[in-house]
């Protein structure tokens, strides 16, 4: 049993409109705080990792719990805004990887339906083309360069054969 219109659910022109609306908002909210940084700037810096972030975690709770043993050398307003604004990136990256993971399946059950029905109508243009259907050998011609392990005189041997055998 083959699986056709997965894809049952389709975005409506408002929906697109506000998908995107919602992703330019994003972009310029983001565009006036972030930096771009090269390939060798994000090696550089790249990612603290957990055990460093583990570090950070406990020298911000040291200093929120005890005040006197802090550094008098750190802006520690400073710190807790970027703690703040890197717990907000952490999540809303998490939340985006999953708007990601659902437009991707969204996708591919779309790119799914589209090819089966490519294939039905292949198909149908084949059996159109048998019956001597005129335009029909023009458009399988066109279409059969999509399929590189079938070429014409394949199709014809495996006629020929099938006419011997019977």
């Amino acid at each position: 049993m083959s699986l056709n219109n997965l894809g049952v659910y389709h975005l409506t022109p408002a929906q697109k409109q506000a998908i995107d609306d919602a992703l330019t908002s994003i972009e310029a909210n983001l565009t006036a705080v972030t930096q771009n940084l090269s390939s060798e700037e994000r090696q550089k810096f790249g990612s603290i990792k957990e055990t460093n972030k583990l570090l950070v975690n406990k020298c911000r709770e040291f200093q929120q719990t005890q005040a006197s043993l802090a550094s008098p050398d750190v802006d520690w307003v400073e710190f807790e805004d970027d703690y703040q604004d890197r717990v907000f990136a952490d999540t809303r990256l998490d939340r985006l990887a999953t708007l990601t993971r659902m437009l991707s399946d969204f996708k591919i059950v779309h790119d799914y339906d589209n090819y089966q029905d490519a294939l039905t109508d292949y198909d149908y243009s084949k059996y159109k083309s048998s019956t001597k259907t005129p335009g029909y050998t023009g458009k399988v011609d066109e279409l059969r360069q999509f399929f590189p392990n079938t070429s014409a005189s394949s199709t014809l041997n495996t006629k020929n054969e099938t006419n011997l055998s019977e």
